[in-house]
């Protein structure tokens, strides 16, 4: 019941990017309008035979290698997709056989944008009970799977790719490095981010999504800080789910964390739905921009009208 703690974080993106001028190639759209609405400049898609357990796999090998752990000493493998094809095997499964894990606990996470969250928040949960030792926490989507690329109100937006994080159960006496959680939803509201259909097509009320965002996650946001005991101003980065720069600018910025790094990954991303947590902290690490030790604030939010956050000590 000691808590847990993030040793080590991945990410992978497949190597086609898709630019702005692309995508005016495509439809009805520019860079200019592109930029000034949503912040992104390029995003990353993944080809035919790349599914999503092979973009998750990719990101966990990574996180494994820089954790010095090996695929038997995980025993808990959670990913958070809302676009796997295939409902069984499951992801999680398909990224344990890809490994080698041997017998772990497998499981899926659909809470689509807020799915990395409430993924580590589940895994944190076992590791604290006792039911697991080390996980393997992962956020991975394939959004141009369930995109409609004549539309450009969507396509614009999306990106590939995956992000997860090595988490073990910390030794008796030393200090948690995962904050409570704080999660929750609005069901009412379920129908402002969809993908849904056959084909699957992801969908929005952009101007609903937008205004719900930048009024009401502050203070839901600031509950997270006060949750994990932190003062926004004590955050040495704020990750929030890369949805739209025009979104996480006025949203971090209510928040009050002033010294904080703000993650905006999403410009060269795009919105990669449950990945886009994990990727864009996996790149700030790797690029220096937090220390071990540093206090992080993640949180997650999108389809469901679905939040999820908690301050995370980095790796």
């Amino acid at each position: 019941m000691n808590g847990s703690r993030i040793t080590a974080v991945g990410h992978y993106q497949p190597a086609q990017v898709l630019t702005n001028e692309d995508l005016a190639g495509m439809v009805d759209t520019s860079d200019e309008w592109i930029t000034s609405r949503v912040g992104i400049r390029t995003r990353h898609i993944a080809g035919a035979d790349e599914p999503v357990d092979e973009l998750a796999a990719h990101a966990a090998a990574k996180a494994l290698a820089a954790a010095g752990q090996g695929p038997g000493d995980i025993d808990l493998v959670v990913v958070a997709t809302s676009t796997a094809i295939d409902r069984s095997p499951n992801t999680a499964a398909r990224v344990a056989a890809r490994l080698g894990i041997p017998s772990p606990a497998a499981m899926d996470i659909n809470v689509v944008c807020a799915g990395f969250t409430h993924a580590l928040a589940t895994a944190e949960h076992a590791l604290r009970a006792g039911a697991a030792t080390r996980a393997l926490v992962v956020g991975a989507d394939k959004m141009s799977d369930v995109t409609d690329w004549t539309d450009r109100t969507t396509c614009v937006l999306v990106g590939d790719g995956a992000g997860a994080a090595v988490v073990e159960a910390c030794p008796p006496g030393d200090q948690p490095g995962i904050g409570p959680v704080l999660w929750g939803s609005v069901p009412e509201m379920g129908h402002a981010v969809r993908i849904e259909g056959t084909p699957p097509r992801f969908a929005q009320e952009g101007q609903s999504v937008y205004r719900w965002a930048t009024t009401q996650l502050p203070p839901i946001a600031r509950q997270v800080c006060e949750r994990a005991g932190t003062a926004p101003e004590d955050l040495a980065a704020v990750v929030l789910h890369q949805a739209n720069l025009r979104i996480i600018e006025p949203l971090a910025e209510k928040l009050g964390a002033v010294n904080a790094v703000v993650a905006t990954d999403v410009a060269e991303s795009g919105n990669t739905s449950a990945a886009s947590i994990p990727l864009a902290l996996s790149k700030l690490v790797e690029r220096g921009k937090i220390e071990t030790g540093d206090r992080v604030l993640l949180f997650g939010f999108g389809g469901n009208l679905s939040y999820a956050g908690q301050v995370v000590r980095c790796p």
